[in-house]
């Protein structure tokens, strides 16, 4: 179970970005293996159980010990180091298509609150996260960023756009920008088309009363596809964490995993 869950060729290019640990000269217990580790993140991100319910089975140790693996790698730039060394491996075949990209977002329970959690108007007031996600033309998660379900989707246009990675992989500079962006109504304000204009994007978003969004959702239907792809993972689907870099940890390391699919298919 552990294999399938972590394969080999996956194992060796996210060991390349964990960093370097130094045994204690005061001893103690021996430090849990950096892949068993990763093999319990990986099951909580895909079955979405508690810590504590780790299977023993997986040799993980305990759950807290995968959690504490989780946050340090997290604070180390680990998961967004991975993700760019991905994304990287698709430049270099070409699979990473910048003509179009897509964004919206999807709000998710969060029961417990929380960092980034609110009061989500389309359930009932209930405490909800938003997942905010820009892919390229084909559906490759390129950024994703959390707030709370209270926070209007046209607030994180900018930060998404200047968040996406300087992609390198191809002969010249590295890419970074699309040609044009697609979204919904939420973001069709002067402003947003002003400031995409000014750094050569392209806005492709359904205005009131000019645009249908029947004729712009040809394009747009691939962010909500992955949308429903990183809802898959169980984690994802409802937030238990608490803590804001927890859960934006798990939603980075979904994004990979999606990229990484893409790798095998095509790389």
């Amino acid at each position: 179970m552990a294999r399938a869950l972590l394969p080999e060729d996956l194992w060796s290019l996210i060991e390349a970005h964990l960093p370097s640990h130094h045994r204690s000269p005061k001893g103690g217990r021996p430090r849990i293996d950096d892949r068993a580790a990763m093999t319990g993140i990986l099951f909580v991100l895909k079955t979405g159980i508690p810590w504590e319910n780790l299977p023993r089975e997986l040799g993980c140790g305990s759950g807290m010990t995968c959690w504490r693996r989780l946050h340090e790698w997290m604070r180390a730039g680990v998961w967004q180091r991975v993700h760019e060394a991905i994304l990287r491996r698709l430049r270099e075949h070409d699979q990473i298509m910048w003509d179009r990209a897509c964004v919206d977002a999807a709000s998710v329970p969060a029961p417990a609150g929380g960092e980034h959690t609110g009061r989500n108007p389309t359930d009932r007031g209930k405490l909800g996260s938003k997942h905010h996600l820009l892919v390229d033309e084909r559906g490759l998660p390129l950024v994703a960023q959390i707030s709370g379900a209270q926070v209007h989707d046209s607030r994180f246009l900018i930060p998404l756009v200047e968040s996406i990675p300087a992609v390198k992989g191809l002969a010249g500079r590295a890419r970074k920008r699309p040609g044009k962006l697609h979204a919904d109504r939420a973001y069709a304000s002067r402003a947003h088309r002003a400031w995409l204009r000014s750094r050569g994007i392209a806005a492709r978003s359904a205005r009131y009363g000019k645009e249908s969004r029947e004729r712009l959702g040809r394009w747009r239907w691939v962010v909500e596809r992955t949308l429903g792809w990183l809802h898959r993972f169980r984690r994802l689907r409802i937030r238990y964490e608490r803590r804001a870099d927890i859960h934006q940890a798990f939603l980075s390391l979904a994004c990979s995993l999606i990229c990484w699919r893409y790798v095998e298919r095509f790389c």
